[in-house]
């Protein structure tokens, strides 16, 4: 899970490195790649978002976070809206019913949770350690823990509808 750290329009360069993008106001927009091209990255057309773990991921993200900055915190120009927030939600609970995923710290994680949890070294990512209403950078693993409770509720919905 990611944020493109742009506007909230989705651009030609989000739509080459994600899968599918939520934009500001909440409109889902399907990346250049599909998931399986991230199957064999061999044949140079995939979807790159996250430093040597493209390999079977998929690389969902919102549109937000423009002129974000992590120390001493500032949201940007673009921060991520509540509205994008649950259209995101909804969008990775769906991924995880069409690939089978279970919704854990391991197999659903922000870009920002890779180094803790995966140990593989990422350069300066922060995201997502910040949803809207806070006012300071969280602990990624606890906002991924944020997010997956938004996600299991999202997947209750889909199962029982």
């Amino acid at each position: 899970m990611h944020w493109t750290a742009g506007s909230h329009d989705v651009s030609e360069f989000d739509i080459e490195h994600y899968h599918e993008i939520v934009s500001g106001d909440g409109i889902r927009v399907l990346g250049k790649h599909r998931p399986e091209d991230n199957l064999d990255l061999t044949q140079q057309s995939f979807a790159g978002h996250t430093k040597d773990l493209n390999a079977g991921s998929v690389g969902l993200s919102m549109a937000c976070m423009r002129e974000a900055v992590e120390m001493p915190f500032d949201n940007g120009s673009s921060p991520m809206t509540e509205r994008q927030l649950d259209v995101f939600c909804k969008m990775v609970a769906e991924y995880c019913v069409r690939y089978g995923l279970p919704v854990t710290q391991e197999t659903v994680l922000s870009h920002a949770e890779v180094e803790p949890t995966l140990r593989v070294r990422q350069t300066g990512k922060w995201d997502i350690t910040v949803l809207p209403g806070m006012t300071y950078v969280g602990d990624p693993v606890a906002v991924g823990n944020i997010l997956r409770d938004r996600i299991r509720m999202e997947l209750r919905t889909l199962q029982s509808g």
